[in-house]
């Protein structure tokens, strides 16, 4: 058992020599829940625009890809501190067997809003004989 705290003096000191830099705290935080008969998520990807966001499912598994290119660098700018990543954030949602034309999805003010029919718990469990 640690008695020390999780962030320790200068843990987030070494966060700058990662080999990729990484946005602190954005990790796509998300919300999901039932509400008569359908699944919603609702995934926070603040600083993104609709364009930059894409979803896919494939084999019960629906991907949320948020990709961001970092802009050309003006050269007339002297900059003190840069402080804003680019770079491509991913998450992974088993949804089952869905039709992909039955997910809705929408974005306003950097939430994107995915909701789908619930699926049907099929019984495939079978007892086996011992003989």
């Amino acid at each position: 058992m640690s008695l020390l705290p999780g962030k320790f003096y200068l843990d987030d000191f070494f966060d700058d020599f990662a080999p990729m830099p990484k946005m602190k705290g954005f990790d796509m935080k998300c919300d999901i829940y039932e509400k008569k008969g359908t699944v919603h998520i609702e995934l926070e990807v603040p600083g993104f625009n609709k364009d930059e966001i894409k979803l896919d499912v494939e084999d019960g598994i629906l991907t949320v890809l948020a990709e961001k290119n970092e802009e050309k660098e003006d050269k007339e700018k002297n900059y003190y501190r840069k402080e804003r990543v680019y770079g491509s954030y991913k998450r992974q949602f088993n949804v089952g067997n869905i039709n992909e034309k039955e997910i809705n999805a929408k974005f306003n003010n950097g939430v994107l809003e995915i909701s789908f029919p619930k699926e049907e718990k099929k019984d495939t469990k079978k007892f086996i004989e011992i003989k």
